[in-house]
């Protein structure tokens, strides 16, 4: 797969997932705008790499003014993936409903403020990829899992109306439903799990790159199961 001359932000850098994409996307030659609510970058950058440290995504502002910088210091934006995202485990009885705003906050505002900022750039662009991360779990969601699941089944609806929204304009949105991925906090969390049926962070970001290659200009408002043997 061949990236080279893309601009790609990827938001939510810091994460497995994020840290495993932005290295899948840099070795195919994309250039990344890397985009973390840390200050400091986690882990190593793939070359050529630009980070956009202490960015709030849930704030309008914030996102505008970086996916602006992005386009500016890169000089165009043809691409956003959408990782920025938690996961809180609580259930409705005893719960509460900050639980509830946490997850959309984090899992599906991010997502739609992101998107909003990231438009006018990948318009100006002539197209371009959108791709966010969803879940499994907001297909069937299990006890505890309520308020990450109902964020998550956000994000897929946002993907078909944004997909349908944007159809004759060149830009395409998808989304990857993961199943559980094999990160060292789930395998904390689950040690009694079989690890080998889980997603690895690298196998996810596979599918994105092929997602926001040009191979892919005919698929747009997908939602991708990406599930291992789960």
């Amino acid at each position: 797969m061949n990236l080279s001359g893309k601009v790609l932000a990827v938001t939510g850098s810091g994460g497995a997932l994020g840290q495993a994409v932005a290295a899948t996307l840099g070795g195919y030659g994309a250039r990344l705008a890397l985009l973390d609510h840390a200050k400091a970058p986690v882990g190593l950058p793939p070359p050529g790499a630009l980070h956009y440290g202490g960015i709030e995504l849930t704030e309008p502002e914030a996102a505008r003014s970086a996916m602006a910088r992005i386009a500016k210091e890169a000089g165009r934006l043809d691409g956003l993936i959408n990782v920025a995202g938690g996961f809180r485990w609580e259930k409705l009885t005893g719960g509460t409903l900050d639980t509830w705003d946490s997850m959309y906050r984090l899992n599906l505002q991010t997502a739609v403020v992101s998107c909003q900022a990231a438009l006018p750039y990948l318009l100006q662009a002539g197209g371009g990829r959108i791709v966010n991360v969803g879940a499994m779990g907001a297909v069937k969601a299990a006890a505890g899992m309520g308020a990450y699941a109902a964020s998550k089944a956000g994000i897929a609806k946002l993907t078909e109306a944004l997909a349908d929204e944007l159809k004759d304009r060149g830009i395409t949105v998808n989304a990857i439903l993961p199943s559980t991925l094999d990160t060292p906090r789930n395998r904390l969390d689950m040690p009694q799990a079989d690890f080998t049926r889980w997603v690895t962070p690298a196998e996810a970001a596979e599918v994105i790159a092929f997602l926001v290659s040009d191979a892919a200009r005919a698929v747009t408002g997908a939602l991708i199961p990406v599930v291992g043997r789960v």
